[in-house]
């Protein structure tokens, strides 16, 4: 490993994986997509592994993600001693890269952020909650929303909260489809709105109720607002966040079809261990607003809490 790493070469691997192309990276840089692509191959000949897949959109590879932590880390003490010592070149604000799940992001992320204060920008990516501790892993991101209680290497791990999910549809729906009762033959006709298709809570709920797996028609509404709408408007039923209930139906309410049936969904939040003010600031507001928004459980488990 070289005793030093050029600042340029990192800079390039962070945008060419935040753009997910050389010519994006290129364009952001304000620099050539040839520039970028020796600056890259330079940095994995100084390293002696290969640190990006050449796919679309670009991905980090094991050794990649290592250096892209490490770019990360790098960008952010330089941005954090700058705005210290109060250096006035750029009067941009530190930019905080963030992972969360579609459903939070509808709901109480954003307002979390708003009180986060000045001088922030937030470069958000979508996931679900399962798959963003993974791009917390790659470096992609400094922080996330997640479902996972185990860190991250180098990471600390807060419990934010539950989000309770039932299982709804319009009233229309209900009368057509479970006028008989919420039975497994009438499970299996219904159709049901997914998310996408790793979307899991529909069929866990199917599995539970049903104890078999059922293969109803599915509509896949990939978008967390266009969800309860598509169930609202009585494509389908769906499991919709109580957070989302009301707000999102409009003038055709949603009806709980199921009794108490519910799925409590638990999130944490995961971010460097590296101190950060910045990345403090979004921490602390970050919780603070889970805390007054998801439902609080006492959960007993190992680690950090």
């Amino acid at each position: 490993m070289p005793e030093s790493l050029d600042q340029g070469q990192l800079e390039a691997l962070l945008s060419v994986v935040a753009e997910g192309t050389f010519d994006a990276a290129a364009q952001a840089l304000d620099v050539t997509p040839s520039a970028i692509s020796q600056r890259i191959k330079g940095l994995e000949t100084r390293v002696g592994r290969v640190l990006l897949r050449r796919t679309k959109p670009v991905t980090p590879t094991a050794a990649g993600s290592t250096l892209l932590r490490a770019a990360r880390q790098i960008s952010a003490i330089t941005e954090d001693v700058l705005a210290e010592l109060g250096d006035e070149r750029s009067g941009s604000p530190i930019t905080v890269p963030l992972a969360v799940n579609a459903d939070s992001l509808a709901t109480w992320f954003v307002e979390a952020l708003a009180h986060a204060g000045p001088g922030l920008a937030f470069d958000l990516r979508r996931a679900d909650q399962t798959r963003t501790a993974e791009l917390l892993r790659e470096g992609t991101v400094m922080a996330a929303v997640t479902a996972s209680a185990q860190p991250v290497p180098g990471c600390t791990v807060h419990r934010l909260g539950q989000m309770r999910y039932r299982p709804r549809a319009s009233a229309g729906f209900v009368r057509r489809w479970f006028a008989g009762g919420v039975t497994a033959q009438a499970l299996s006709l219904a159709p049901v709105v997914m998310f996408d298709r790793e979307d899991p809570l529909q069929d866990q709920y199917l599995r539970r109720r049903s104890r078999r797996r059922l293969a109803p028609p599915r509509c896949y509404v990939p978008g967390s607002t266009a969800f309860v709408q598509a169930v609202s408007r009585g494509l389908g039923w769906g499991l919709v966040p109580d957070l989302q209930a009301d707000p999102a139906a409009g003038d055709a309410p949603l009806v709980e079809f199921d009794g108490s049936a519910h799925t409590d969904v638990p999130l944490f939040w995961q971010q460097w261990a590296r101190p950060s003010p910045a990345l403090e600031r979004v921490s602390a507001a970050v919780r603070r607003q889970a805390s007054s928004t998801l439902r609080q459980t006492r959960v007993r488990r190992p680690g950090r809490s």
